[in-house]
This record gives C-alpha cells, sequence and structure tokens, in this order.
C-alpha cells in the first residue's frame, strides 16, 4: 500500500510540474555575455538558455512563437525577476531561431519537457 500511495504521489508531482503558460518574451542584450546567471553557469548568449521566474534549474521547455509557429528548445539556467511582466527571457540564439530578433519582444507559449536526448 505504501508503494502504491509513493508511485501515485511521484506521477502526480510529475503532472505539476509539466506546464504551458502563454506570454511575452524578450532576449538577453549582448551586454550579459560572460556574466553569472543564477544557476552559476556563464552566460552565453550564442547557446539555447533562458531566464524564467519560477521552474527549477536546468528544466528544458520548448518555447513557441505564436506569431509565425516556429519552436525551439531551451534551458532555464537564469532566474527572472517576479515583477517581470514577461513569462521568458531567451538567449539571442533562441530568439533568432524564434525570429523576433528585430521586433525585441514576441507572444510566445513555454512548455515544459523533458530533457531533450
Amino acid at each position: 500500500m505504501r508503494l502504491i500511495f509513493i508511485i501515485v504521489s511521484v506521477v502526480l508531482m510529475s503532472f505539476s510540474l509539466l506546464k504551458t503558460e502563454k506570454g511575452i518574451a524578450s532576449y538577453y542584450a549582448d551586454s550579459l555575455n560572460g556574466r553569472k546567471t543564477y544557476s552559476g553557469e556563464i552566460f552565453n548568449n550564442s547557446l539555447m538558455t533562458a531566464a524564467h521566474k519560477s521552474l527549477p534549474m536546468g528544466t528544458y521547455v520548448q518555447v513557441t512563437n505564436l506569431k509565425n509557429d516556429s519552436v525551439v528548445v531551451v534551458k532555464i539556467n537564469d532566474r527572472m525577476p517576479q515583477s517581470n511582466s514577461r513569462v521568458i527571457d531567451l538567449s539571442k540564439a533562441a530568439a533568432k531561431k524564434l525570429n523576433f530578433v528585430r521586433a525585441g519582444l514576441t507572444t510566445v507559449t513555454v512548455e515544459t519537457i523533458a530533457k531533450p536526448e
């Protein structure tokens, strides 16, 4: 019985971690290259990384640009302030693949996914 409870708890926790958000995305300025992120990694604008308000460090998310349906997968390695109205801040490499560098901001969905193979 205890084993069943543990299994059910783990399954429910995994579903609670999988979520989808919709909102505005921006990207990091080049001037932030070389700075330490919340996770301790050194920020590199050419890597596929992002900042989020609450997702655990190392979480992978699929970001979809709702204006053009382009999609990227990024790893969360930095923290955004809770007061920020945006849902995610992406590296410039991710923003380029989502085709919104010129615009600066875009509407996206952010979906938590399993670690890519």
